[in-house]
């Protein structure tokens, strides 16, 4: 068994977890750093690689309650942005130590911008050098990011239903029930990715999203470079309409849909509530021209898909906590029929402490 693996199959786990040791009883460090954006004219939320991620799910919980963000990523923002008064910036970071995030929590900090920062590891730089910490003690995962991607963004979302004043124990008691139900269902995932021939090495891969679900999508699409070691790219479900459907096509010379086995490779998230019908219309439409989709939501049709993946219930702008588990294991299933090694980078490690290159400086001429 890969580690990457074992990591997923303790996350409905890790997930209970973090929602009992966020909320039974809150934390102080929840309730001051709440206070402190209900104190800010203006808010930041921001992370890198897979915590940039978090930060796109979690963004709507923020701006369904009307209480806007400015959704950067930190490498952006500590390139190119100047922080006006009376901000606050909450940064996601697995381990608080990558140097973009060092750098942009210093920098804002010089700047007078209360920092919130939420993380897994207590003696990274974040976790000390912000304002108000929300760390999260869970056990790191081995290599691609699984239950740190997924706890750290819990832990944001608790901490937005918080600020909005949509945090109830109604809502806490629905997720922990989604939670367990998701891990009672990853053996039947599993069977089903078994037997799928959506699954292809070296396949193109688009990955499509609407609302909270989007950043599940684009953390797909990291999964696919980390894990499988292949390209594959991630975008909204709207945007692809306008103008990227046009790679959907017979091959050059081909006046016929492409074939199962050399066709693009679609995965889509279906919304609980938004834009369900105009989206299965899309699913249709792509299996016509010769595509084939993977499909994950709530409450869909067995044959809607060429491979269906169905979520137990969850409010539909919480179904990123569980939407992106089927994801990662076809990830994982689709690294072993590659054969690569989805428990190693090969370029660099998860931490990125220096900045510029791909290659150990001893590597270089």
């Amino acid at each position: 068994m890969t580690h990457f693996l074992r990591d997923i199959l303790r996350q409905p786990e890790e997930l209970e977890r973090t929602i009992e040791y966020l909320c039974r009883p809150r934390l102080p460090a929840v309730v001051a750093a709440a206070e402190a954006i209900r104190g800010a004219r203006h808010v930041y939320l921001t992370g890198i690689g897979s915590s940039w991620h978090a930060a796109l799910n979690v963004s709507m919980l923020f701006h369904q309650y009307a209480h806007p963000v400015y959704l950067h990523d930190a490498a952006e923002l500590l390139a190119f942005a100047a922080f006006p008064k009376d901000s606050a910036m909450i940064i996601i970071s697995r381990s608080g130590k990558s140097t973009e995030i060092v750098q942009l929590a210093a920098k804002a900090r010089k700047a007078g911008v209360t920092v919130i920062g939420i993380t897994n590891v207590p003696e990274g730089t974040l976790a000390k050098a912000a304002h108000h910490a929300i760390v999260i003690p869970i056990a790191l995962d081995h290599a691609i990011s699984v239950s740190t991607y997924t706890t750290l963004a819990l832990a944001a979302g608790l901490f937005a239903s918080s600020m909005t004043g949509a945090l109830h124990s109604a809502l806490n008691a629905s997720l922990s029930k989604a939670f367990e139900e998701a891990g009672r269902t990853i053996l039947r995932w599993q069977e089903q990715i078994a037997a799928s021939a959506w699954l292809k090495p070296h396949s193109t891969t688009y990955f499509l999203a609407r609302g909270s679900s989007l950043g599940s999508a684009y953390e797909a699409r990291l999964m696919w470079e980390e894990g499988v070691k292949t390209p594959a790219t991630a975008m909204g479900t709207g945007s692809f309409r306008h103008g990227p459907q046009e790679i959907v096509a017979p091959r050059a010379g081909s006046s016929q849909p492409e074939t199962a086995h050399n066709a693009i490779r679609f995965g889509i998230w279906i919304d609980g509530a938004q834009m369900r019908e105009q989206d299965l219309a899309l699913t249709r439409d792509l299996g016509k021209l010769g595509a084939r989709v993977m499909l994950i939501g709530q409450r869909l049709a067995q044959d809607a898909g060429d491979l269906v993946f169905q979520l137990p219930a969850i409010p539909s702008e919480w179904q990123f906590l569980i939407d992106i588990i089927p994801a990662q294991l076809v990830a994982e299933r689709l690294s072993r029929l590659s054969g690569v090694d989805c428990d190693t980078f090969r370029l660099a490690s998860y931490v990125v402490e220096d900045e510029g290159g791909l290659l150990p400086k001893e590597s270089k001429s």
